[in-house]
């Protein structure tokens, strides 16, 4: 399972889950990341690509994704030298968007139960809208529990 089409937030990103997971493609996965020329990565160093959210979450003035090259499930199980760029990736959006402030979001292990919806590891980088009047917080899923697991625990 590369998807948990349960956790879709839009009508939009259900559909291109359901064909992707069809056609056994990951949407993070290096090649699927590179090669997709509408999603081409802002910025890339050995081991992460930076990607603007394709479904950024309400409320955000920018939702960007750091995702790894490895296919894992878990910041834990990357290589020493990935989790070691992480820092850099990191780094490199705070101050190329120069960011006084930020948010940061991670789901591990089974998406089916993180509320995420790619079971590739990608840290969310989030900075809310505050200067719009209206502004709502910006609000993370971080729990789900699966239909058919209903009334029962991992």
């Amino acid at each position: 399972m590369l998807y948990n089409i349960a956790n879709y937030r839009t009508d939009e990103q259900r559909s291109k889950m359901i064909r992707l997971e069809e056609n056994g493609i990951c949407i993070f996965c290096t090649d699927h990341l590179v090669g997709d020329p509408a999603r081409i990565p802002v910025w890339r160093n050995t081991h992460w690509a930076v990607v603007p959210n394709d479904f950024p979450y309400q409320g955000t003035r920018r939702h960007l994704l750091l995702v790894p090259d490895e296919h894992v499930a878990d910041l834990v199980d990357l290589s020493p030298a990935a989790k070691e760029d992480f820092w850099a990736a990191l780094g490199w959006v705070r101050d190329h968007y120069e960011m006084t402030y930020y948010g940061l979001g991670v789901r591990n292990g089974d998406c089916r139960f993180t509320g995420g919806t790619v079971s590739h590891l990608h840290v969310h980088v989030v900075v809310g809208d505050v200067d719009n009047p209206e502004h709502e917080p910006v609000r993370m899923k971080f729990s789900s529990r699966p239909p058919e697991q209903a009334g029962s625990t991992p």
